[in-house]
This record gives structure tokens, C-alpha cells and sequence, in this order.
């Protein structure tokens, strides 16, 4: 009988990708048990927190981690009562031989020979007694003691309960061994004094005070502080991968390729990311709240419900990012821990209004183009920054009637900026026709609106190119720039095919948020609204949303690319953030 060890993980440059063989144990053929590795620890005692998946049993599971079927009750009171579910998290003890067989991330048989295995494999990994014994050296460190013995971290362990252990404080822990962050790895060796009461630590003071303080000069914002940066980071990466159903999604997989290779290019400059990665296209996220706490930050899942999902698992303290859904904005009214990535498509009108704004000059006219019947509160609620402005509404069932009307609301002398306050397709083109036509009449026509009009299939290309139309978008990517052509270069060299947005918004993200953890270290959510950067494909330029009751909700991203059509057929970026 086999157990299955699925696991989606990436470190530096390579990934591994979920694979498993089907392997046949005698006569019958044991339901496959995933092992968790994510931890609890409740009353001092540790447990595997082990998600129930269609077709286990207790016997299964029991047998997968090396415990009784009495363990897993005796950690579950009301599992006798319930039974197991499928989806269910249950705790499972983690004693050593369940350790053991978490490391292993292999496929091993769970028979009566299992245990003997597991058994002897642990003994030779235990560390020897030549490892652990007190060795006596000699420090050179201030209020030192000179001898110290060596400990070698457990997979359960650490910072606290190590210091806790031996009487230390993390802060002295830390100074004798020059620990630069409080991560720890599996049997890592660490020295302990053999006397710790009387080390005492020196102050801590940055070896480089000027590297670590924020220099004010060309930050609009951000508190001027001491940070510490940090080259070793932890991240969550929560995707649809539908790894279970063997369906891909295109554009995931793409926007995963571009964060691997964006970590790939951080870890060249010494920023380490480890990233434990989790398919997100199940019924409930397979993550606990302890492994969220362990983590800087949380990107995904995609959709709004796994986002609320994520966000009712995460601690208070750490952050969770919306990498691709422009709707999910609305969870920063109520998540002060919320990120918002996408600009949404309110922001992206509020830009256009103040480019109409900006442009506008003696002599011209704005005219504001409603469907008749429905409102748009995201342009009518902006409104109020354009002194002098037009509403012009009608049905497209008015047809060519609408003309005769249209031309009475404009100049002919001075230029018509016109405003489209409407997403529907059918409205929209319709406006765009009528425009065109007045265009051929002489009137001075200029189109503003969001990314939305350029996805219509129905416009034809050549009345944007006429109405010169001016867009405030989320994303535009300028193939002109090194830095873009770069990134194509590369991803073509390591995936064998063209990036598709997918790919540049992954590692736009990773880059921006890598970056940003690493300079600042554990106080980077109080410079995200002073750092400010153009990316590949996006910019990022949060504030804060500010919740009904006055205080701070979270982050959302206002940054706006423009862009103008050109009657030549050009198309030209205008700048960004």
C-alpha cells in the first residue's frame, strides 16, 4: 500500500512540478494519502493539520503517519461522533515517526516491513553523538563565555523555543550565532553557550546606519525610519492550478512561469525567496493559519471568493495580495491586510476625467455620452472636477434621429472631448459610429475612456485611430523599452514561447513585492504607499481605502498607464503612475 506525497514547490530558478506513478501493493490498491506538512501547535503539543480527501479512512491516514487510529481520536474528541468528511481538516500528532515520513516527500509502502524502514531511516539521519557533544572553543565575542555546544534544529523548531530551551533570550540567540533574520532550516546548526545566563548581548546597532535609513529626498512620502533589510524571504503562491484534474489554465501557468522567473532574477542579486506553492482550484484553500503566519506575504488566490477564503485564514498582521481580478478591490473596504493589484476600472475613469481635465483649453467642449436609463455612478460621481461639462443621453434604438441633437451640444470651432459613461458593448460602439461620422463633418472629435473599449470586437480599429481616442488603462506593455525586451528574450530562452500578459503581470508582481519585503524587511507595509515604481507591464502606486468607520481599510493600486491612437496608426504610450 503506498501513500502519495504531492507537492508544488520552487525554489530559486526550478520548480517541481506535481507528478505521482500509480503503484500497486499486492492485492489491494490503498486510497492516497497527501501528506501535510503544515503545523499547529495547540496546549504546547504539535499536530499535522491533514485535509480529508475523497475515499480515506482512518485506517489509511493512520498508517500514511505512522500514528494509531487512538492518536488521531484522542487529538479529534468529536471525530468518533462526526466520522471522517471529505474536505474535513483534521489534527494528526506529530510524533517522530510521522515527522519522518513528512520529510521524505517520496511514495513508500505502509505494511507490517513499513515501520522497520521508516525506523532505521531515521537513525541514520539522526545526528551523531560526536555532533551534539560540547565542544570547547574559544569566542572572541563581548561578555562571551568561551565554550558552547552545538544544537541542530528540529523540523518543529524555532527561534523561541529554542531560546526558551536553553534560557536565552532570541535577541542573544540570534547575536552568538549572527543570525541576520529570525528563519530557521532543518537541522541547521546553531551554538549554544554552555553557561547562557552570562552571555551578554552587545546593542544592536546596523553595521551600515546610512544603508538602513530611509533617505527622504524624493519620496513624497513614508516614514523615516530604521529598517532592516533582509535577503531571505518567505512567500505563498495560491493559484487554480486544477492539479487534481490535470486542466491547466493557460494564463496561470503563464503568470507563474513570469514570478519564477522574476525570483529567478532577484535570487542573482542575493534575494532569496523560498515559495511554497498551492493549487488553489479546490472547494476550501489547503493552507492553515500557522503556515500563513510563518510567511512575509500571501499572493492569490484569483477569484474574490478565494481571496475572502485566504483572508479569513490569515493572521491580522500578514498580508494577502490580489494579483489578477480588478473586482476584488471592493475587499479593501473591509481587510486592512488586503492588497489590491489590479487598478480597477473606477480608477481608471477617474483618470480619464482628470486627462480631460488636463487637456482641456479655451473654446472647447466636454461632452459626456449616458445610455438612456442607466446610470454610471463611476463617472457621474466624478464629475465635479470638470467645471464645465455636457450629459448628452439617448437609446440606440433612436437611431440616426440622435444626429441633429448631437450637433446642437457641439463646437465647431474648439475641440469635443467626449466621455463614454457606459460599458456596454452595443452603446458604445454606436457612439463611436456616430462620432466618426461628425468627424467626416469637420467637427474636432478627441475620445477618452478606460481599457474597456479596447476589448470590444465589434469596434472597428479605425474610428479609435480617428477619434484619436486617449486610454487610461491597467496594463500596457511598451516593447521599445530594454528592460521589456529583456524579459522576452529570457522567457522565450526558458519556456520555449512568447509571454502572454499572464507572464509579465507574475513577475511584475514578484519583482515589485520581493523587493519591497527585502529592502524594508519586517517593516515594509509601512513604505508601501512611498514606493512607487514602473514596472514591466503595470505600475504600482498604492493608497489606503478608508472603511465606513473612519479608519484604514487596505491597499489598492491606483496606478494608470495612458496611451493615445494616433490618426497615422501609431499608438503611443503617454507615461504612467
Amino acid at each position: 500500500m503506498k501513500k502519495l506525497i504531492t507537492t508544488v514547490a520552487i525554489a530559486l530558478g526550478f520548480c517541481m512540478i506535481p507528478c505521482g506513478s500509480e503503484l500497486i501493493a499486492q492485492e489491494y490498491k490503498a486510497p492516497e494519502v497527501t501528506l501535510s506538512k503544515e503545523t499547529v501547535k495547540l496546549d504546547g503539543k504539535i499536530y499535522y493539520s491533514h485535509i480529508v480527501l475523497e475515499k480515506q479512512t482512518l485506517y489509511s491516514i493512520s498508517k500514511a503517519y505512522g500514528v494509531t487510529i487512538d492518536e488521531i481520536y484522542e487529538a479529534n474528541r468529536n471525530l468518533k461522533e462526526t466520522g471522517l468528511k471529505k474536505n474535513a481538516i483534521i489534527l494528526i500528532p506529530a510524533n517522530d515517526k510521522a515527522a519522518t515520513a513528512v520529510r521524505k516527500e517520496e511514495k513508500v509502502i505502509v505494511n507490517d516491513d513499513t515501520a522497520k524502514e521508516e525506523t532505521a531511516k531515521e537513525e541514520a539521519e539522526k545526528p551523531s553523538f560526536r555532533e551534539e557533544k560540547r565542544e570547547k572553543k574559544e569566542d572572541g565575542r563581548k561578555g562571551k563565555t568561551p565554550d558552547y555546544f552545538i544544537h541542530t534544529v528540529k523540523w518543529y523548531e524555532n527561534l523561541n523555543d529554542i531560546a526558551e530551551k536553553y534560557g536565552m533570550t532570541v535577541e542573544s540567540l540570534m547575536q552568538y550565532n549572527s543570525l541576520k533574520d529570525r528563519k530557521l532550516t532543518r537541522r541547521q546548526k546553531l551554538r549554544i553557550p554552555t553557561e547562557p545566563q552570562n552571555f551578554i548581548p552587545e546593542e544592536t546597532v546596523p553595521e551600515n546606519p546610512v544603508d538602513t535609513l530611509q533617505e527622504s529626498a524624493g519620496r513624497d512620502e513614508g516614514p523615516a525610519a530604521l529598517f532592516t533589510p533582509r535577503n531571505n524571504l518567505n512567500f505563498v503562491l495560491m493559484l487554480p492550478f486544477n492539479v487534481s484534474s490535470e486542466k491547466h489554465s493557460e494564463g496561470v501557468m503563464d503568470f507563474y512561469s513570469g514570478a519564477l522567473i522574476a525570483a529567478r532574477e532577484l535570487g542573482k542579486k542575493g534575494i532569496n525567496i523560498e515559495m511554497s506553492v498551492y493549487d488553489g482550484a479546490t472547494s476550501h484553500l489547503p493552507i492553515t493559519s500557522s503556515r500563513l503566519e510563518e510567511s512575509d506575504l500571501a499572493i492569490g488566490p484569483i477569484a474574490s471568493s478565494g481571496l475572502q477564503e485566504m483572508l479569513a485564514k490569515s493572521p491580522e498582521n500578514k498580508f494577502v495580495v490580489s494579483p489578477l481580478d480588478h473586482r476584488a478591490d471592493t475587499l479593501a473596504d473591509r481587510h486592512p491586510n488586503f492588497i489590491q493589484v489590479p487598478t480597477s476600472s473606477a480608477a481608471q475613469y477617474e483618470d480619464a476625467i482628470e486627462w480631460i481635465r488636463e487637456d482641456l483649453q479655451a473654446g472647447d467642449k466636454v461632452i459626456v455620452f449616458y445610455e438612456k436609463g442607466v446610470d454610471f455612478p463611476v463617472v457621474r460621481n466624478n464629475l465635479s472636477r470638470l467645471d464645465n461639462h455636457e450629459s448628452f443621453s439617448y437609446n440606440i434604438l433612436e437611431g440616426r434621429d440622435v444626429m441633429t441633437a448631437l450637433t446642437e451640444k457641439l463646437t465647431e470651432t474648439g475641440e469635443n472631448r467626449v466621455l463614454i459613461a457606459s460599458e456596454s458593448e452595443a452603446f458604445v460602439n454606436d457612439v463611436i459610429r456616430n462620432l466618426n461620422l461628425l468627424i467626416h463633418s469637420k467637427y474636432k472629435v478627441t475620445l477618452y475612456g478606460a481599457a474597456k473599449i479596447r476589448s470590444f470586437d465589434t469596434i472597428d480599429i479605425d474610428n479609435l485611430h480617428n477619434t484619436r481616442f486617449h486610454s487610461s488603462l491597467s496594463y500596457y506593455i511598451d516593447y521599445e523599452k530594454p528592460e521589456v525586451m529583456n524579459f522576452l528574450m529570457e522567457y522565450r530562452a526558458l519556456c520555449g514561447t512568447e509571454p502572454t500578459p499572464f507572464a509579465f503581470q507574475g513577475y511584475d508582481t514578484l519583482k515589485y513585492f520581493g523587493t519591497l519585503c527585502s529592502q524594508y524587511g519586517d517593516r515594509w507595509p509601512e513604505y508601501l504607499q512611498s514606493e512607487r515604481q514602473e514596472m514591466l507591464q503595470s505600475g504600482f502606486k498604492f493608497k489606503v481605502r478608508t472603511k465606513e468607520d473612519g479608519t484604514n481599510g487596505g491597499y489598492v493600486n491606483t496606478a494608470i498607464r495612458r496611451i493615445v491612437y494616433g490618426k497615422d496608426y501609431s499608438v503611443t504610450p503617454q507615461g504612467g503612475i
